[in-house]
C-alpha cells in the first residue's frame, strides 16, 4: 500500500503531471523539459526525482546530460495510471502550450 500511496502523492502535483504528459511524447533531458515549461533546474531536477522515486520514471545518464523516460515496466497500475493520464488532459491549454514549447526546444534532426 506504501508504494500505491507514493504514487499518489507524486500525482497530486500540477508540474509533475505537465513532466509526465510532456514525456508521453518520448524522453526527454533535463533542459528540454525545463525549456517547454518555463521552470528553473532545481524545480525541474526536483520534482523530476520525485516521480522517479515513485516509479513513475527512469532515467539514463548520457555524459553530463540526464534523460527521463517513462516507466512502462513498473506494476500493474503503473501501465493503468499512466494510461488514464495518457488519454486525460489532451485540450487543457497549459500542456498545450508545454508541448508547443517542447517542440521548440526540441532542435529538428537531433532525435
Amino acid at each position: 500500500m506504501r508504494e500505491l500511496i507514493k504514487v499518489f502523492k507524486a500525482l497530486s502535483d500540477e508540474t509533475r503531471m505537465r513532466m509526465l504528459k510532456l514525456l508521453s511524447e518520448g524522453e526527454l533531458c533535463v533542459c528540454e523539459i525545463m525549456q517547454a515549461m518555463e521552470i528553473s533546474q532545481s524545480r525541474a531536477s526536483r520534482n523530476l526525482g520525485i516521480l522517479k522515486e515513485a516509479g513513475l520514471l527512469k532515467d539514463r545518464r548520457d555524459g553530463q546530460w540526464v534523460h527521463y523516460s517513462l516507466n512502462k515496466e513498473g506494476t500493474a497500475y503503473y501501465s493503468t495510471l499512466l494510461e488514464l493520464l495518457n488519454n486525460s488532459l489532451n485540450d487543457d491549454k497549459t500542456i498545450l502550450k508545454d508541448k508547443e514549447n517542447l517542440r521548440r526546444a526540441i532542435k529538428p534532426g537531433l532525435r
